[in-house]
């Protein structure tokens, strides 16, 4: 009978050890995983945005289909302007500017396409993993555009891209669910998105990511 108490004391001794370790260690674990992912999140937000500023460069307005956004990565080009022909110092001394320069050929301007893919991301870049949240099964963010009037009646094109936590965190649901749904409601609660997002629909500053 003693013998089997002292069994079970230790039993739950070391129930209670296991448990005051999964307190400390599962918050500990859980924002390692979490920064892992939102650092892979917020790089593709980088990348989307870059791209967006092109395309916008080039047609005047974003785009809310990432079949467009993902071929004008890759085969869309921008415009270069170089500048060949220099001022010499005397030139400049004696009061020469560069739009006089222009005028008498000392300073020619010639504008060159560049391709997209090699300028912003380097030839090496996947960019059809462009529309996809990383460490997710190919679950894609969301991608919007609209155009904003503001109070002095310029019309804006702005864009979204976002993704949630719980998609970002999708594949550890099963062992962080509680500290998902904590993270969430802080989100909440502050007045933020419960997630990441690059861009707004409602504000005009479209270089703006909320990680920032």
């Amino acid at each position: 009978m003693k013998k089997g108490i002292q069994i079970l004391l230790i039993l739950v001794i070391i129930f209670l050890g296991y448990k005051v370790y999964t307190s400390i260690a599962t918050p500990i674990d859980f924002q390692k995983e979490l920064k892992l992912r939102n650092d892979a999140v917020v790089e593709s937000l980088k990348n989307i945005r870059k791209a967006q500023l092109a395309f916008k460069e080039v047609n005047g307005k974003y785009t809310a289909n990432w079949d467009s956004l993902v071929k004008f990565t890759k085969t869309g080009t921008l415009p270069l302007v170089r500048k060949i022909g220099a001022l010499t110092d005397a030139q400049l001394e004696a009061g020469m500017t560069e739009s006089e320069a222009l005028k008498q050929g000392i300073i020619i301007r010639d504008t060159v396409r560049i391709a997209v893919r090699d300028s912003l991301f380097g030839k090496s870049f996947e960019i059809d993993k462009l529309p996809f949240i990383p460490y997710t099964q190919n679950e894609k963010f969301f991608l919007g555009t609209n155009v904003i009037t503001t109070g002095s009646g310029v019309k804006v094109p702005v864009f979204e891209a976002r993704a949630h936590n719980n998609q970002i965190l999708s594949e550890l649901k099963d062992t962080y669910e509680q500290e998902i749904i904590n993270l969430n409601e802080k989100r909440r609660v502050d007045g933020k998105y419960p997630g990441l997002k690059v861009g707004s629909l409602t504000e005009t500053n479209n270089n703006a990511g909320n990680w920032e």
